[in-house]
């Protein structure tokens, strides 16, 4: 017998909602919730690490796989999580992203880009912060499910959460 998980608050999942998954229940919420944030812990941890210690490598690595967001119909932490994750997890696999989550990757690669422009530049405090802004919107998504990008995309295109 599966245990019944504790049903998020009406917040956390408008937050998902707002992601571009109105067509779920609240109870296939509950069940996604920790592997939807899954690849946003893990790209804020690197995240964290690139920007840290100034590694136009790591930060570079952290652009190719948002570009691979974009491109690909998951995100390249999903299939980790799919594979590796879900069914030890007793938890489903994550769908598609949506094109919320393909326009937070592409604001992602574009920040990205900025931001080892400006370590490359030797403007490292200008990096510094560039990259500590990119991190807390990371870090708030990851942590409250509040996804700026995705409220900026549903502002853009008229896109209306149910």
């Amino acid at each position: 017998m599966k245990k019944e998980l504790p049903k998020l608050s009406s917040r956390r999942l408008h937050g998902i909602r707002t992601q571009g998954y109105c067509n779920y229940s609240d109870a296939n919420l509950t069940e996604l919730a920790f592997g939807n944030r899954f690849a946003y812990y893990t790209c804020s941890l690197f995240l964290l690490i690139g920007v840290i210690s100034a590694n136009i490598e790591i930060l570079g690595a952290m652009m190719a796989v948002s570009i691979l967001g974009i491109l690909l119909p998951n995100h390249p932490f999903d299939y980790i999580y799919n594979i590796f994750l879900s069914k030890p997890m007793n938890k489903p696999k994550l769908p598609r992203r949506s094109r919320q989550l393909k326009f937070a990757c592409t604001v992602a690669t574009i920040w990205l880009a900025a931001t080892i422009f400006l370590f490359y530049s030797g403007l490292t405090i200008a990096g510094y912060i560039s990259g500590g802004l990119l991190f807390s919107v990371a870090f708030l998504v990851s942590t409250t499910d509040l996804c700026i990008p995705s409220l900026i995309y549903n502002s853009l295109f008229k896109y209306e959460v149910k």
